[in-house]
């Protein structure tokens, strides 16, 4: 439910609202400012709300019913209005066109600061794996601690904000302390435990949708993270399990739009993951401008054929600058300048 607070409503009055709201324990009030009303988002037990007929209080205008199964990414919640924040001078939103690359994974320091030096002229975000959840216990699992040492050194030496996985509860706090946007990744969308700690650690997280997880799926998700209070959520597209093999996995671009319609939170897309092919990454970050995406996070390598995790998708630096410059310029088409860095 959404309590609409008058125009002329003080802060006693929303104080009585989320007091009432608090005192079910059945409902979790949000207090959403807009640009000419204040409303409180009351998430959980509509019944228990409609017993407090809330309407009735001074400073209340009306009570109106959230019909989607997520509530705090919903685009009803936000009044339709996209979402927009700054992650160390970088705009995430409508307006600007965020271009995140890195390394697949973190395999040592030198080959991190040759990436990271090769983006840090084009992108506004580095990418890069600490901690790696493999399909094959037998394959690289990243380098944990040692690579987060590493990225917090290429942030100091490049100046980009730093974007790495959150996989296990027990490195929240490691993790945290060196990203600048906690990742969850597609495996673990729906670990919801996970979720709910990402949303407590203080840092923007950027989920991915499941391998096989429909958008209302992936947007309830985001509600576990936004019910601990944080409002700095993206949502990253990056292909979905279908019949076809011919890629790696079905980029949904079609999802880009429909989750414009449904939800307030930036959408990003990943073609790497998506592609399993270099060859394909700047046909599908291309469209992905088109469709109205706020960024893209792609992986880059100095010698991906030497790589030790997914090689095949990965970027040549020496072919970034170009890459980066033909994204943008689409992006630009769609009315959407690159991030402020």
């Amino acid at each position: 439910m959404m309590i609409m607070m008058a125009p002329d409503a003080g802060p006693d009055h929303i104080r009585e609202v989320v007091g009432r709201l608090e005192a079910t324990g059945t409902v979790h009030p949000k207090v959403i400012a807009g640009q000419t009303q204040i409303a409180v988002a009351a998430i959980g037990d509509a019944a228990a709300v409609r017993e407090l007929d809330l309407q009735t209080l001074d400073g209340v205008d009306r009570v109106i019913p959230l019909s989607r199964p997520y509530k705090l990414a919903s685009s009803e919640l936000s009044g339709h209005e996209a979402s927009a924040f700054d992650i160390a001078g970088r705009r995430i939103g409508p307006d600007a066109f965020c271009l995140i690359a890195g390394p697949c994974t973190v395999e040592s320091r030198d080959q991190t600061f040759r990436v990271a030096d090769a983006v840090a002229p084009h992108a506004a975000m580095l990418r890069g794996g600490a901690f790696k959840p493999r399909t094959s216990p037998f394959s690289f699992n990243g380098l944990g601690r040692e690579a987060l040492a590493i990225l917090a050194e290429a942030r100091d030496r490049t100046g980009l904000p730093v974007v790495t996985e959150l996989t296990d509860l027990q490195e929240a706090d490691a993790v945290a302390e060196v990203a600048d946007v906690i990742q969850i990744g597609a495996r673990n969308m729906q670990n919801y435990a996970l979720l709910q700690v990402a949303g407590r650690l203080g840092r923007p997280v950027l989920l991915k949708r499941g391998l096989s997880s429909t958008l209302e799926e992936l947007l309830m998700a985001a509600d576990y993270i936004l019910k601990e209070g944080n409002d700095e959520v993206v949502l990253c597209e990056r292909g979905i399990r279908t019949f076809e093999t011919a890629t790696r996995f079905t980029l949904d671009l079609g999802a880009v739009p429909w989750l414009k319609l449904h939800t307030h939170l930036p959408v990003i897309v990943d073609p790497s993951h998506a592609a399993g092919d270099r060859r394909l990454v700047e046909a599908l970050a291309r469209g992905a401008a088109a469709v109205g995406a706020d960024g893209i996070i792609v992986e880059v390598h100095d010698e991906p054929e030497q790589a030790l995790c997914d090689g095949p998708q990965q970027l040549h630096t020496r072919d970034f600058p170009r890459f980066a410059a033909e994204v943008l310029a689409h992006a630009a088409l769609a009315g959407r300048r690159p991030a402020v860095r």
